[in-house]
């Protein structure tokens, strides 16, 4: 329930009344005085208003003076408690005006409007009770007197006249309240009269009333006066100027009707002309800096000078389009709050803790410091993680446009700053298209696929991105076509990409990357049952329990069907999942199916992925590596054979400079540990050495695979096969030495998922086993190694098995 005032919306002009005097009421001594909380209303000692009361608490309080003392003690509630539907002791002051009830009428809404008359300033010494009405012991304040007659105080009580004169002229307080200013006999008075008539805060006219001093009340009103004066004052001037503005503009559009009415009758108007203003009003209308404005209008004279069959009166024209389409002042406001955002990440990603609190401090940052532009952040992560999605969710949390822009295979650098307009068919870059797609000045804009960028005799796109991602240049953006300056710097820019290998350092210099490894099987199957499945059961328009998916049939989807870092090929073969029961449902077969691994292969036909790590590992010189690729992790075997009769190393699998260099450095490795493996020189010098790569198509690179290889050989040379269940990743030097690698994270998952229960790891990289999920952990052992030896121990079985030159 809330106590409202009148509709008029100023407080009504007061009636200065005495007690005893002709038309004033006098009121009996109470200390125990019923409390009638005003929202919006200060009352004041000599003030009538009359108020609508809907509050019960409030209602009752009426009631109750009415039966007794028929005063009420009105006390206005404090700004900071306006939300608070039943305001207590603790949201009101404790300073009020004793104000008699002159008259209370019954509505047939159920609320009550009641005639009050303010009589004395009074203190709440104590409150005594909240329900049913607030009930307070009050104690009276000493009536102030007027001070002593100087000049001082003459002079004082004329300049607030003359103040509140002109506060009157400039609103819309009626011409009553200055009169009744003027009227008031007691100076003391005068401050009470103003402050009620006067536009100012419930603070404020609260503190004019626990005034009690009268000159010292009267200087607080002149102040607070002073400043709504100067309020009204620079609204009038606005509005002044504003009318001046107005009058020119109509004296102008009159002039062109009779302009255009002199054509028509002299047969000369044209549908030109009315183009011309069309697009005159539309640049004064998009708030375009004034440079571009100048521009524009400039190249609007020299366009209504042309006739429209010219070529370049459509190139033109075309250039005003784009001009007047960007959001030179079209923004969205943003909607910065922290649980918000949370709740958003979390509701469209699972899991990705370390990118959803760094999201989460860029938004904090962005919340203390509104101006600051923050990083441009960069997603790095194999392709299905969510790199492009989680854009779209902060986006969705700040409340922004989302613009994205692939740049895979661009290699023109027009497409970043646009072409000239000096050839035909030229258009803005695709910057300024974004911007005028969203419509706003300030979205979330995603360039995808950052480290695809070419590059070629066209220029170079990733270099016309430093100035974009730049907030030390991106203020003043030039496109070529539009040929003025853009202001880009309350763009949230984001980038993705796969790797990082091909992004150019200065770009990268000015991101901050971060990374999106591959997810584990129980993070799958939980973004699964949260995302993937609801989002297919919908887009295939299966009735509610037509079909469900068991939690071990996904995992055998998962396990059987697909083999990669994301969810993307997850989602596929769910959705075909759907598909054929969506055909069974409709042919008539309604009954509930259950997904489970016995009928994964009905929905989706043979597994198509074993694992194959045992059956490869029969054989000596077969080893499996682990590498990290553009979309992850993933396993890779090195094969190594000899070949009698010959000399030499051969590589093959389509592998890089690098690798190729690893091969050479595990091959002399190999050779210098002969004796140690119980190898015979002269089966390597009579024989060439050849190691192939599987999956030849697919080209690999990177030193990482160098343990790999050296382990491969020192297999087929010994005759001692490798375990079955055992991957490696390292860098070897030709001592012998394990050096660091990269994409560890990685690297594990992608093992895991194929079956490993043994990773051989550098030792140096044994703090980044902290990123790797608990749940990998837990289903692999990590075996660090420092040394080619101990990777041999580790990796091959104990039976060791001879081999000579000798033909056996």
């Amino acid at each position: 329930m809330r106590l409202v005032g009148t509709a008029e919306p100023r407080v009504v002009v007061p009636k200065i009344v005495a007690p005893g005097s002709p038309g004033g009421v006098e009121v009996a001594s109470a200390t125990h005085v019923p409390v009638l909380v005003t929202d919006d209303l200060v009352m004041f000692p000599g003030m009538m208003a009359p108020l609508v009361v809907q509050r019960e608490r409030d209602k009752s309080a009426i009631d109750e003076a009415l039966v007794k003392f028929r005063v009420v003690l009105a006390c206005a509630r404090m700004p900071g408690a306006q939300d608070v539907e039943t305001p207590g002791p603790e949201h009101i002051y404790k300073f009020g005006t004793i104000c008699q009830v002159l008259k209370k009428i019954a509505v047939p809404d159920g609320s009550q409007r009641v005639l009050l008359q303010g009589n004395a300033r009074t203190r709440v010494v104590r409150w005594l009770q909240s329900d049913p009405y607030i009930l307070a012991e009050t104690e009276a304040v000493s009536q102030d007197e007027d001070p002593e007659e100087d000049s001082e105080f003459a002079a004082l009580v004329r300049h607030v006249l003359s103040q509140f004169e002109r506060v009157v002229e400039l609103s819309d307080i009626p011409q009553e309240a200055y009169i009744t200013a003027l009227n008031v006999g007691a100076a003391g008075k005068l401050g009470d009269v103003i402050a009620a008539n006067t536009n100012l805060p419930v603070s404020a006219r609260q503190l004019v009333l626990e005034t009690t001093d009268s000159k010292e009340r009267l200087q607080t009103v002149a102040e607070m006066v002073a400043g709504e004066l100067a309020v009204l004052e620079l609204r009038d001037k606005l509005r002044t100027e504003t009318r001046g503005e107005m009058e020119r503009a109509q004296r102008q559009y009159y002039l062109r009707q009779q302009l255009e009415a002199i054509r028509k009758e002299l047969g000369e108007a044209n549908e030109q002309e009315q183009e011309i203003g069309d697009l005159r009003q539309a640049i004064e209308q998009s708030a375009m800096p004034e440079p571009a404005q100048k521009q524009a209008d400039r190249e609007l004279q020299r366009l209504s000078r042309m006739t429209p069959a010219s070529a370049e009166y459509s190139v033109a024209r075309t250039w005003l389009d784009w001009l007047i389409r960007f959001p030179w002042a079209k923004s969205t406001e943003d909607r910065i709050e922290l649980a918000h955002a949370r709740t958003v990440l979390d509701d469209d990603h699972y899991d990705l803790e370390k990118i959803k609190e760094r999201i989460l401090e860029y938004l904090a940052v962005m919340t203390l410091n509104p101006g600051q532009q923050g990083p441009i952040l960069c997603f790095v992560g194999p392709p299905g993680v969510g790199k492009t999605s989680l854009g779209m969710s902060i986006a969705r949390a700040l409340g922004r446009r989302f613009v994205r822009m692939s740049l895979g295979g661009m290699r023109d650098e027009a497409e970043i700053r646009g072409h000239r307009r000096t050839y035909i068919g030229a258009l803005p870059g695709r910057i300024v298209q974004g911007m005028c797609q969203a419509e706003s000045h300030n979205p979330v804009f995603m360039l995808d696929e950052v480290d695809k960028i070419g590059m070629d005799f066209r220029g170079d796109p990733a270099s016309a991105l430093l100035e974009v991602l730049d907030p030390a240049q991106n203020k003043a953006f030039r496109d070529l076509y539009l040929d003025v300056d853009v202001d880009l710097s309350k763009v949230m820019f984001i980038t993705t990409g796969n790797v990082l290998d091909t992004i150019p350092p200065a770009l990268q210099d000015r991101m901050e990357v971060l990374r999106l490894s591959g997810y584990t099987l129980r993070e799958k199957v939980q973004i699964a049952v949260r995302h993937l499945v609801p989002r297919q059961l919908k887009a295939h328009g299966l009735p509610a329990g037509s079909l469900k998916f068991r939690r071990n049939g996904i995992e055998e989807i998962i396990a059987g069907y697909t083999r990669e870092a994301g969810v993307r090929n997850l989602e596929r073969e769910l959705a075909s999942v759907c598909r054929k029961r969506a055909r069974q449902y409709v042919e008539g077969a309604t009954d509930p199916v259950a997904v489970e691994p016995s009928a994964v292969d009905g929905f989706l036909g043979h597994r198509r992925y074993r694992p194959d790590v045992v059956e490869r590992h029969k054989t000596p010189g077969v080893v499996a590596g682990l590498a990290y690729t553009a979309t992850g992790g993933d396993v890779l075997f090195v094969e190594a054979a000899l070949i009698r009769g010959a000399s030499g190393l051969t590589l093959t699998g389509s592998l890089g400079d690098v690798m190729k260099e690893s091969a050479r450095a595990a091959l002399t490795c190999i050779r210098n540990r002969a004796d140690r493996l119980g190898v015979d020189p002269a089966l390597l010098s009579d024989s060439e050495v050849h190691i192939h790569v599987p999956s030849g198509a697919v080209p690999k690179d990177g030193p990482s695979a160098g343990v790999t290889m050296a382990v491969a050989l020192a297999s087929l040379l010994s005759g001692r096969p490798a375990r079955h269940d055992v991957a490696m990743t390292g860098e070897i030097t030709l001592q012998g030495r394990i050096l660091q690698i990269g994409g560890l994270k990685e690297k594990v998952l992608a093992g895991v998922r194929a079956g490993v229960h043994t990773i051989i790891m550098p030792r140096d990289n044994l703090p980044d086993l902290d990123d790797v999920p608990a749940e990998a952990r837990k289903r692999a052992r990590f075996v660090p190694i420092d040394t080619l030896d101990e990777a041999i121990d580790a990796a091959l079985t104990p039976a060791p098995r001879r081999r000579t030159g000798k033909k056996q």
